[in-house]
């Protein structure tokens, strides 16, 4: 009867839907710009500074160092090839602190991202990693958003978007146990299998009345993340303030920026925040999920910024960025996947 319960579910909420499904439309956009620029990987040219214009095979360290060391929290690439005791030694040498966050350098939609506690945790986990390995502070806001920036051809830059997205946060009732708890919001129930490999018995904990625990502390949608729009927080303010940043991060013309900070108020004077990662030309408006929007508005938005998209890299391309030649782009894929089944074996 659950099983029953969330297809339907699923069904008739088309944020849960396939993205091939959802991107339906979006594909003849695509095709009739593959045709004007004569390219089909002409989205390269989004953002020259970063690998395929961040639009898959990008390393994230790379990005990071494109962006000023102020604006992301401490962080080390970790080769599958070094020892444990290597490792914990650039960690002491970094200052970085247990907990920390491990995930894929070349990521996966939140695939493989971890909260690691202590030593023991961590060679666990890079045993199991037969991928490169970025190892982060936790950053100490409490918030977090997905801002979409845009910077036109011969424009000033603006922000298209903002999703603000809502943790896996289980409250206790002082009766109920946390696998009990997870019944009450079908979103949860989805994860319900990961969590279960990840928490064990841990989930038959019953919190106190009031107490909160976090299950997931990466808003990634795929791991129960909520997304909510929050456009609404726009100022010109804030754009001057990352019209101010992303003048500092050579290349980068579009992309969503996933940001942890402690206020809006702080965040539209450029204080008091720091980058989770920067995505590039594959990012979503992922505002769009916000699940009081129709997939009407979803297609809307999708087309918007791919038309954003086209228009940058046909301007860059103007100036000397190159589109991928149709070999380089299916050798690029052809890593893609084989990248893309390493993550999932894990």
């Amino acid at each position: 009867m659950k099983k029953l319960s969330l297809f339907f579910h699923k069904l008739t909420h088309w944020e849960y839907w396939p993205y091939q499904v959802v991107y339906f439309p979006v594909y003849f956009q695509y095709l009739y710009y593959a045709i004007r620029t004569q390219s089909f990987f002409y989205f390269n040219a989004s953002n020259p500074t970063i690998k395929n214009g961040g639009f898959f095979m990008e390393s994230k360290k790379e990005i990071y160092d494109l962006i000023p060391p102020q604006y992301y929290p401490k962080t080390l690439l970790i080769h599958p090839s070094e020892t444990i005791e290597c490792i914990l030694e650039k960690i002491k040498t970094s200052a970085i602190d247990f907990p920390l966050i491990a995930k894929p350098d070349i990521g996966l939609r939140g695939t493989a991202v971890k909260k690691i506690h202590h030593p023991e945790e961590l060679k666990e986990y890079l045993n199991k990693a037969k991928f490169d390995v970025l190892l982060q502070d936790l950053i100490p806001f409490k918030n977090e958003i997905g801002l979409f920036y845009v910077k036109l051809p011969n424009q000033p830059g603006t922000i298209t978007g903002i999703v603000s997205k809502e943790f896996m946060i289980i409250k206790g009732n002082g009766k109920n146990t946390i696998r009990e708890l997870l019944h009450n919001d079908k979103r949860y129930l989805f994860q319900l299998n990961t969590l279960e490999k990840e928490y064990k018995e841990k989930l038959n904990t019953i919190l106190k009345d009031g107490e909160t625990i976090n299950l997931v502390p990466y808003g990634n949608h795929c791991r129960g993340t909520k997304f909510v729009d929050a456009s609404n927080e726009i100022t010109q303010e804030m754009i001057e303030s990352f019209n101010h940043i992303c003048a500092q991060i050579k290349g980068f013309h579009f992309g969503r920026m996933d940001i942890m900070f402690q206020s809006f108020e702080d965040l539209a004077k450029g204080k008091n925040f720091q980058i989770v990662e920067i995505n590039g030309a594959i990012s979503e408006p992922t505002h769009m999920y916000d699940p009081k929007h129709s997939l009407w508005f979803g297609w809307k938005e999708l087309m918007r910024h791919f038309h954003y998209m086209y228009l940058i890299s046909k301007n860059n391309h103007k100036n000397g960025a190159k589109y991928l030649t149709f070999k380089e782009g299916v050798n690029e894929f052809k890593n893609h996947h084989k990248h893309y089944n390493s993550i999932l074996e894990f």
